[in-house]
């Protein structure tokens, strides 16, 4: 019989052409026929599969083997790969990357595979594992089945030493090796998950519950599941740079890491190298290796703690600081940033409060040119890497998608480049409101459509740059609003800046220190006077539900920052103060919060309406003639002595406030501006510390040295707003107090 007869016989909806046949592909489901069959000159079978199915699939399908394309005694020397290129007469380049191959190609047998792991041929048989044609050379195929004992991807032995060792086929999608006998796995309560399929094999032959994972840093998060049922997951870490990759890539995985063991094998390294050195003996080494596993938890407290150790040796100093924030003003300066002091230390209490439960988020503002990222850059780099991840742009899904971690992370992201999108928009939403992302998709699997579900373990903070005046209003109150300065006087700054050659840059070290430092020190604060402070803030908005707790977060940063010079409690709790943490937020943020919620408006904003109203009162503008008389953004910027585009941004914030109007509607005119809505009268949002002091007999530090005096006893809440208040008409606050000391409580 002809070796084409033998081929053609076993297929189905076979159709003669030409001395050629087309049929159903018996290595996938084909509705319509997509393999091509021929004979070539010599008698030998040539197949093509349309879809993609390899000349080994399809020949292991119909039960044959790859001798049986052959005539009889017609060797068997031409690789699979060359014959299927045959069939549809490639062009000089398909045929020269079908004869390339490596230069010096190496034969690996099924006989010298086994003579390399030291398992016997009829046991890796039994396994699936056969040897064929690859390329221009023999290799061995090492099948992966799923649960079901369906082949799902194909990997080829192609070397026993050399690199690459091993090649998967192509358009396969990478699974953990050993699915299928996971059900049995599943009985011994345990797993161990070794690189590469030798190893594996190696644990099978021994009667180990071993699953492979394929390549050193190919585990992959959705594998999670396949691993549910085993309490304990051991992972086999080789002593090099793969190894530690590979038992990195499970340790970032929180729903793995409380049933994770770190297995180091005493003078072998991994399983494959254990038989080798004595197979009689394997079973004896590996439960002693196994019954000294490291559990992840202990390894990563003892790494944190010895990195902590060492970080207090190089931040000791700077952590014994009364006023962190004032060094970290003077080191940035030092570091060639000009002005900005105030939104300095904004983001670095911002990235600080990473290690809270709610990381507080930072949206800063300004003109294109304003030097936003350049400040966000130079505060990070007081950081270490682990705890900023930067990107300048990502896809849609990239944020649900990515494997980078984010636990305990800012993402900075430069120029509101990845919140154009709402359906990125709603991601960001939601990981930063509820501390993690939960993400429902569909996927092409296996099985075809199916749910999965994407998870992202936070806290993860966000540090936005745009030249926009308001982002998305969910967004915006999510973030703590702040601007750059666009003034004449803050360019020259820069300008002298810029222009010295002298500048030497100081050493970060020990502010990367003191960072790695917190991350082993305390992490839990705890703020004695929350509560009156929540009592003394005016609600006057529900944005503030927010904000407050914004407040809260970075006045716990500001005591974690500090805590080397802080009291803790009986629970090991930083103590955050009035007169240290509070004072010092609300001085940075009291402001920012007030416009926040509209109870204030900036100086800026109130300069740039008066601007407005003074050039129509010049003008002799008519209020009952709103199109007689306006004023341009040329104008207003000539006024301020501001750049073009500096000015038409606060135009455009204060019009979208309603405390300006722009007459002209169509797009493209000059833009005409009158004067809104009224602006505000300033409301005291956040209560100074003196105020906060008198409900909590707290002492408070006066500012020129000693402490302000205390009443003789606590005041209630509506005594201290009675004092604001009265304050507010023009009594001194001594006065006040004693007017309320008088009347009692």
């Amino acid at each position: 019989m002809r070796a084409i007869d033998r081929v053609v016989e076993r297929l189905e909806g076979v159709k003669a052409h030409n001395g050629n046949f087309t049929a159903r592909c018996p290595a996938h489901e084909d509705a319509d026929p997509s393999l091509s069959i021929g004979e070539g000159d010599d008698g030998r079978v040539l197949l093509k599969c349309f879809a993609g199915c390899t000349a080994e699939d399809i020949v292991a399908a119909l039960g044959l083997e790859m001798s049986d394309l052959f005539p009889e005694g017609g060797g068997g020397g031409v690789t699979p790969l060359i014959a299927r290129a045959q069939v549809h007469t490639p062009d000089t380049t398909e045929l020269k990357l079908v004869k390339g191959g490596r230069e010096n190609p190496e034969n690996v047998t099924l006989e010298a595979y086994a003579e390399y792991v030291k398992l016997p041929v009829e046991f890796l048989k039994q396994l699936g594992l056969r040897e064929l044609h690859y390329v221009d050379q023999r290799a061995v195929k090492m099948p992966y089945l799923d649960e079901t004992g369906e082949e799902v991807c194909v990997r080829f032995r192609i070397s026993l030493d050399g690199k690459p060792k091993v090649k998967t086929r192509k358009n396969d999608k990478h699974r953990l090796y050993g699915l299928q006998s996971l059900g049995e796995m599943k009985k011994a309560g345990y797993a161990i998950l070794a690189e590469g399929e030798s190893d594996t094999q190696v644990g099978w032959h021994h009667s180990y519950p071993v699953l492979g994972v394929p390549g050193g840093t190919g585990f992959q998060s959705e594998w999670i599941s396949e691993l549910e049922g085993f309490e304990k997951v051991y992972a086999i870490v080789e002593p090099d740079e793969t190894g530690e990759k590979f038992w990195q890539r499970f340790a970032v995985e929180p729903d793995l890491r409380e049933r994770l063991f770190r297995v180091e094998l005493r003078g072998a390294k991994d399983l494959r190298e254990l038989h080798v050195q004595d197979p009689d003996h394997f079973e004896e080494r590996l439960k002693e290796a196994l019954e000294g596993a490291r559990h992840w938890m202990d390894i990563a407290e003892t790494e944190v703690l010895e990195n902590s150790r060492l970080a207090w040796e190089k931040c000791a100093s700077l952590a014994a600081e009364e006023d962190i924030l004032e060094r970290f003003s003077e080191t940035l300066h030092a570091s060639g940033v000009a002005g900005e002091e105030n939104i300095a230390r904004i983001l670095y209490l911002a990235l600080t409060s990473r290690r809270l439960d709610r990381p507080v988020s930072v949206a800063l503002k300004g003109p294109s040119s304003g030097g936003k990222s350049y400040l966000v850059e130079q505060v990070s780099k007081h950081f270490p890497e682990s705890a900023v991840y930067a990107l300048t742009g990502m896809s849609e899904k990239a944020l649900a998608y990515s494997e980078e971690p984010i636990k305990h992370r800012f993402l900075l992201l430069f120029e509101a480049s990845g919140m154009n999108s709402d359906f990125q928009t709603y991601l960001l939403r939601s990981l930063l409101s509820e501390g993690r992302l939960r993400y429902e998709t569909l996927e092409k699997g296996d099985k075809g459509i199916e749910a999965r579900v994407i998870e992202r373990e936070g806290p993860t903070g966000l540090i936005v740059t745009t030249t926009l005046a308001r982002l998305h209003a969910e967004n915006e109150t999510r973030l703590i609003s702040t601007t750059v300065t666009d003034t004449p006087e803050q360019t020259s700054q820069i300008l002298e800046t810029l222009a010295d050659e002298d500048l030497v840059i100081p050493d970060r070290e020990e502010w990367i220190a003191l960072q790695q430092w917190i991350e082993g020190a305390a992490q839990r604060v705890t703020i004695p006077f929350s509560k009156e402070l929540a009592r003394l803030v005016p609600p006057v908005a529900v944005r503030l539900r927010r904000d407050f707790k914004a407040i809260l977060n970075l006045v716990k940063a500001h005591a974690l920052l500090h805590q080397a010079t802080r009291e803790h409690d009986d629970e090991g709790r930083v103590i955050a103060t009035v007169s240290g943490d509070y004072a010092a937020v609300r001085e940075l943020v009291a402001d920012l919060v007030a416009e926040g919620v509209e109870a204030s408006v900036s100086q800026v904003m109130r300069e740039t309406v008066a601007v407005v109203g003074k050039l129509l009162a010049g003008a002799g503008a008519d209020e009952d003639d709103e199109d007689a008389l306006f004023a341009t953004v040329r104008q207003v910027a000539d006024e301020l002595e501001l750049d073009r585009s500096a000015a038409q941004r606060r135009l455009y914030d204060a019009a979208s406030r309603g405390y300006l109007k722009n007459l002209e509607s169509r797009k493209g005119r000059t833009a005409r501006y009158r004067l809104g809505d009224p602006l505000p009268e300033d409301v005291v949002v956040l209560p100074t510390p003196r105020e906060l002091t008198l409900c909590t007999c707290a002492p408070v530090h006066a500012g020129s040295g000693g402490y302000d005096p205390l009443p003789p006893r606590r005041l209630t809440t509506e005594e201290v707003l009675t004092i604001r208040r009265r304050v507010g008409e023009g009594m001194s606050q001594g006065t006040a107090i004693e007017a309320v000391l008088a009347k009692g409580p």
